[in-house]
């Protein structure tokens, strides 16, 4: 057995909210997390697109690949805390985060070039698919536990924390929302690189890959976070400890219920089925989509970075109530679009504003779900005694996945209920014949996927509207009434947590 004692090591002693560290901090940390969102957007929300529309699959592989993600995603899910549970013991000279952080966007980028570059097809595919799968999900949970796991030491105030969060998720849209603009717009239409959708992914791919670390090396090298925890011994990793930490926390059990409906709400127009509805009823144009997506989401610009401001002024469950309205009328302008106006650009320009205030309603409460995390640190370590940052930072990604293996589930019984790869199945063939040169010409190719998409019967796309406007419309009240109930720790209790604390220091 291991001496505790050489888990110890001696360790400068930062103060992260001295004005010039946190000053350089604010820069640092977020500029980090750029390149790491427009992978995870990449894989998330267009793999399966990818798969779609460059792949011919027959139903049961539709099934076999659903299963591959909502396993994949479920064992990530379920990862997540051990991988806390494994940066805590962590002992080192750059500190329990930053090694892992290294490792893990380095083996991630590698995987990502490889899961968007396969000439393979059929069953071969999908068996390729499956460890490709498993693979990013363990890769990229290193570098992801790893890097939230860091905002706690790197705020020791509420204020500061709103602050480098608020901040952090604005570069994370930067990074998601590059992501999210330009894949569709040179994946799709005219500017498709390579004139075919298989070489178009894999350049983009490539170019992310590259990116990824080149990003993260502004946190690795730029930020300095408080590493007093390190001086005591590293508790052994424990699923008991895990299990423990969740569950003997009333606040955080909470939470996980409360996030997970909230993110699955908010996943299920960007997992798919609005860059298909975008195609089936506007055209097989990327730039649309682009659009759709890109404005859709400016709009949580805003609480980027002014959610700090916001919240000196208007508590957390208050503004909770005005996101709700907000995101309310959001989504009946969608559906007005898609089922009381034609289809040209006036019916998309409602679509893409409705969707843009459902998008900040949803994205207001995500900002309130990861703080409400966060301060569970504190309520934890005035019960216990220890602050165990690295297993309850690890609850957001886990219930995001969580969250993204219920939101293929849905996904793919929305495209098997509205028969979507009856028609993704022939575009993915000219695809296929446009790689092989087979299909000389872009306009050609895209004449022939024109046609496919007029035979889209009305009910199917209504259907799929209808499907991406109702169940996240339920899902955001759900979340929003059982955190008014059972949600305590709000600002006058936090403060009261952190004094206390303060005092028995």
């Amino acid at each position: 057995m291991s001496d505790p004692k050489k888990d110890i090591i001696k360790v400068e002693h930062i103060d992260v909210e001295d004005p010039k560290i946190k000053k350089k901090n604010l820069w640092f940390y977020p500029l980090g997390t750029v390149g790491r969102d427009m992978v995870y957007n990449m894989f998330t929300n267009f793999i399966y697109l990818y798969i779609l529309y460059t792949k011919q699959l027959e139903a049961d592989q539709i099934v076999a690949i659903t299963a591959i993600m909502v396993a994949a995603r479920v064992f990530d899910a379920f990862n997540d805390p051990i991988m806390g549970n494994i940066i805590e013991r962590t002992r080192s000279k750059w500190g329990k985060f930053k090694p892992w952080l290294l490792i893990g966007v380095l083996s991630t980028s590698v995987v990502l070039y490889l899961s968007f570059n396969s000439k393979l097809t059929g069953w071969s595919f999908v068996i390729f698919f499956g460890v490709i799968y498993f693979l990013y999900s363990i890769t990229y949970t290193m570098n992801d536990i790893s890097y939230w796991g860091m905002v706690p030491a790197l705020s020791r105030t509420s204020d500061s924390r709103n602050q480098f969060t608020s901040r952090t998720t604005l570069f994370a849209g930067v990074g998601g929302t590059l992501a999210g603009m330009l894949i569709p717009m040179f994946t799709a239409g005219a500017l498709q690189i390579g004139g075919n959708a298989s070489t178009a992914y894999g350049v983009i791919a490539l170019i992310i890959a590259i990116l990824c670390p080149l990003f993260i090396l502004f946190t690795l090298l730029g930020v300095r976070e408080n590493r007093d925890d390190m001086e005591k011994p590293a508790e052994k990793v424990s699923f008991k400890l895990i299990v423990s930490t969740i569950f003997g926390n009333d606040q955080l059990r909470w939470m996980v219920l409360i996030f997970l409906l909230q993110q699955i709400g908010n996943s299920i127009v960007i997992g798919g089925i609005g860059a298909n509805y975008v195609y089936f009823r506007y055209g097989y144009e990327g730039g649309l989509y682009s659009l759709f997506s890109t404005i859709g989401v400016a709009a949580t610009a805003f609480l980027m970075l002014f959610y700090p401001a916001i919240s000196r002024k208007l508590k957390r469950k208050a503004f909770m109530k005005i996101l709700c309205y907000i995101a309310s009328a959001g989504y009946i302008l969608m559906i007005i679009s898609g089922l009381l106006m034609p289809d040209n650009m006036l019916g998309f320009w409602a679509l893409t504003i409705g969707y843009m205030l459902s998008a900040f309603g949803m994205y207001g409460f995500y900002l309130i779900m990861m703080i409400s995390i966060f301060n569970t640190v504190e309520y934890n370590e005035l019960k216990k005694g220890r602050r165990d940052e690295g297993i309850i930072t690890s609850i957001r990604p886990f219930i995001t996945k969580l969250g993204s293996a219920l939101v293929v589930v849905f996904t793919s019984l929305c495209y098997l209920i509205f028969r979507v790869t009856d028609y993704t199945n022939q575009i993915a063939d000219f695809e296929q014949q446009a790689n092989q040169g087979i299909i000389k010409t872009t306009e050609e190719k895209n004449a022939l996927i024109e046609g496919v998409i007029k035979n889209v019967q009305p009910g199917q796309a209504n259907g799929m509207l209808l499907f991406m406007t109702i169940l996240p419309f339920a899902l955001l009240l759900a979340s929003y009434f059982l955190y008014i109930k059972f949600y305590k720790l709000d600002e006058e209790k936090y403060a009261e947590i952190v004094k206390e604390l303060e005092s028995r220091k």
